[in-house]
């Protein structure tokens, strides 16, 4: 059975670690564990999505996608305590590592569910935030990326991160076909920070 961090196995041995992430002066706790992305430590694109994306005061309810163990989901959700959060992953290991981070950051607006893609999102948003699930192949990172505009209230934006190597220019150029605006806000280190406005 696949050890893929979009995929589960409920064989894998567990190690639940402990990660301190510092953002925006608050202390985030997340727990890691084998089997999900990213598992030693933060990785740079998610740290760099979230020294980027700019939120604005009329965001009221944000939705990240293929959540991991909360790392950009939870950040948020403690700095901005009058936002609700929705998280969505595939990995069952990974939405138990985002609700026992939730429960540690005193957290009673984020919220974990487990959903491919977007099967199980009713709601609609104001902003998603993704770091795409890369190795999982370009039509699953498209979906996420295009049918996010099906979740989006007017106006709302979705922010990713995507390396150059790993088809940013690509999404970009997809991204183009149905959103209004699409703008790289950074790039550092071979990583593009992507906005899309719907």
């Amino acid at each position: 059975m696949s050890n893929q961090y979009f995929e589960n196995n409920p064989s894998l041995d567990s190690n639940i670690k402990e990660l301190t992430y510092f953002y925006k002066g608050k202390i985030i706790k997340l727990f890691t564990d084998l089997g999900v992305f990213s598992k030693s430590g933060i990785d740079f694109g998610s740290n760099l999505l979230l020294k980027t994306v700019s939120i604005n005061s009329s965001v009221s309810k944000i939705l990240d996608v293929g959540c991991g163990y909360g790392t950009l989901g939870i950040s948020i959700a403690v700095i901005n305590n009058n936002i609700t959060v929705d998280m969505i992953d595939i990995n069952d290991r990974a939405i138990a590592l985002t609700s026992k981070a939730i429960i540690e950051n005193n957290l009673n607006n984020a919220f974990v569910k487990h959903s491919n893609i977007y099967e199980n999102v009713c709601d609609f948003y104001d902003l998603i935030i993704t770091n795409p699930p890369i190795r999982a192949g370009k039509k699953i990172v498209h979906e996420i990326l295009l049918d996010g505009i099906n979740h989006l209230n007017d106006n709302g934006e979705l922010w990713c991160v995507i390396q150059k190597k790993q088809g940013a220019e690509s999404a970009i150029k997809a991204l183009k076909t149905i959103y209004k605006n699409v703008d790289i806000i950074t790039k550092d280190k071979g990583y593009y920070i992507i906005k899309s406005i719907k």
